[in-house]
């Protein structure tokens, strides 16, 4: 499998009330910011209702952030399929895919809020069918050039062709899941991959391996493979140079998002108390988050690693638990701390480090014995001209007492 990948996974998360125009600027400046530092992908989220979770267009977020970055991949975390004719869901990720040259992901799901279902007249029970049949639709527009008649209770497709093809050969599609099969299953069928959004609550934890296999078998049944490189699970993370400083900044606003997750959102885990302090502690303690240090995000990816038989990408649920300058610096030591340590980067330097303390005698000895072969030389030299070389025997006493403090 390949190198491990990480990236940010933002719904987002921002408090209300403030400025959607600055929340949405904020968010901007954050994907620019881990293109710099190194990190693979973000995924962006469509919510309509709730307040917090902003960004009703990921597409239209995508195709800005493509403008301002240079190396970072960019996904929708999701598409809500049942809120959209399937036509128009085509035509944009064609679109975004020849934008962005092959830069945009597209991720795949029912829908998270009830709440939105509500104001556009869905039932949340029809969801997960009509998302099948929507991606039934976009994935013949996708990859058949044949028009395509297709009626269902929700959309009338006469005849519908793209007007031009993907940009990538093959468009990257993941598949939402949190505790349904629905999204291993359509990953299986057209050879997807899987978005693990709740992978460290108790109810994530407990079906990762089953929907590994459901994925599996689905896969083989159509044809396809389950690539474990493209299964990327999603949890919760801030970190700092110590655990007392990461629970210090999150006090910041875990209160309100706690308040989001008990009152708004459905949490995939159930707190003991609604004390924002107690909360964070129980979230850490229940493994669902990780408040801590880089040892302590490296610890939770390998326990994934372990828990898993392997995935692909680790991505960080965005949220505004601490402030902007401790939130970014989180990412920062992620990116110089935690990733090289899955991705190798800086293995060299360390064994080239080590190999040069390991010999540091041998070292400083053959360059001492250089410089005073060198002092040496010039004061032959200077004796043939009958001179007397200038503090000569005090570079060559420097010299020595370099290499006897050394060896003491």
């Amino acid at each position: 499998m390949s190198r491990l990948r990480f990236g940010m996974f933002t719904a987002p998360f921002h408090p209300v009330p403030q400025n959607p125009t600055l929340a949405l600027e904020r968010d901007l400046e954050l994907i620019q910011y881990l293109d710099r530092l190194g990190f693979d992908e973000a995924w962006v989220g469509e919510h309509h209702s709730g307040g917090f979770e902003c960004i009703a267009s990921p597409e239209l977020f995508i195709a800005a952030a493509a403008q301002v970055t240079k190396h970072i991949r960019l996904g929708t975390g999701v598409t809500s399929i049942p809120y959209h004719n399937p036509l128009q869901v085509a035509d944009r990720w064609v679109q975004l895919d020849h934008m962005t040259r092959g830069r945009a992901m597209f991720g795949a799901g029912p829908g998270a809020l009830a709440s939105d279902c509500y104001m556009m007249g869905i039932e949340v029970a029809n969801t997960r069918r009509m998302m099948e049949e929507g991606l039934e639709a976009i994935h013949h527009l996708l990859y058949d050039d044949s028009p395509l008649t297709m009626k269902t209770d929700w959309f009338h497709l006469k005849e519908a062709t793209l007007n031009f093809r993907p940009y990538s050969e093959q468009v990257d599609l993941a598949f939402a899941s949190i505790s349904s099969p629905a999204g291993p299953r359509l990953a299986g069928k057209y050879g997807g991959g899987v978005l693990s959004l709740s992978a460290t609550s108790a109810v994530g934890r407990d079906v990762l391996g089953g929907h590994f296999g459901v994925w599996e078998q689905r896969a083989a049944d159509f044809g396809n493979v389950a690539d474990r490189s493209r299964w990327r699970l999603v949890a919760p993370v801030h970190i700092a140079e110590t655990r007392e400083k990461a629970f210090e900044n999150v006090r910041y606003g875990i209160e309100r998002w706690v308040e989001y997750f008990t009152s708004v959102v459905a949490l995939q885990f159930t707190p003991e108390t609604r004390d924002a302090e107690a909360f964070a502690h129980e979230l850490v303690d229940s493994g669902f988050a990780v408040i801590g240090t880089p040892d302590d995000m490296v610890a939770l990816v390998e326990r994934l690693q372990e828990d898993t038989g392997g995935f692909g990408a680790f991505l960080v649920m965005a949220n505004d638990w601490a402030d902007r300058e401790h939130t970014m610096k989180s990412y920062e030591l992620m990116a110089k701390y935690v990733f090289p340590h899955f991705q190798g980067q800086a293995d060299r330097a360390v064994r080239s480090n080590r190999w040069c303390q390991d010999n540091y005698q041998d070292f400083i000895s053959i360059a001492g014995d250089a410089v005073l072969a060198a002092i040496e030389s010039h004061e032959k030299e200077e004796a043939i001209k009958g001179r007397v070389s200038t503090n000569a025997d005090a570079a060559a006493d420097a010299v020595r007492w370099a290499g006897k403090n050394q060896d003491a």
